[in-house]
């Protein structure tokens, strides 16, 4: 069982990161539990029940998610106008918790962004945590820790 949930919470994650490449940012929404939230701390060394008493890049719920993707496909800020292209490389896949309905999942990311003629990379750790609803998994946290997450990061207008 271990193996397979964990095959499948892998997959799922790999999906993730090509609808959000191929800019399928309706169909991320729907990855979503309602009640998920969606974390890009400052400071990366909190555990997650301090991340809503600091400040934080993102600490999105469904209401911000939705206005989030609205803003990136509607082009209303600056900072979305050109849309970059990302390339997202995930791997280093480790398994934290599991039971019956839910995975708890550690990978690293590289995300290589071109916009404005210019090519940046950011490297991250995520944390994921998976729940089972119906046979599919849905988001409840996905906590994105930059690893210079306390530098000056240039305007990243689109979804980690």
């Amino acid at each position: 069982m271990t193996n397979n949930i964990f095959l499948q919470a892998v997959e799922f994650i790999w999906q993730e990161a090509d609808m959000l490449d191929h800019g399928e940012l309706d169909a991320w929404l729907d990855l979503w539990d309602e009640s998920g939230l969606y974390i890009i701390p400052i400071k990366s060394d909190l555990c997650s029940e301090e991340y809503i008493n600091h400040l934080n890049y993102a600490y999105d719920n469904a209401t911000m998610r939705q206005l989030r993707v609205s803003i990136l496909q509607n082009g209303e800020s600056i900072s979305t106008h050109p849309p970059a292209k990302t390339v997202r490389t995930i791997g280093s896949f480790r398994l934290l918790e599991k039971d019956e309905q839910s995975v708890k999942i550690r990978c690293a990311q590289h995300l290589r962004e071109y916009r404005k003629d210019a090519l940046k990379l950011y490297s991250s750790h995520i944390e994921y945590q998976l729940i089972l609803d119906d046979g599919q998994f849905r988001i409840l946290q996905k906590v994105v820790k930059l690893v210079n997450s306390d530098n000056a990061l240039m305007g990243i207008g689109y979804i980690l």
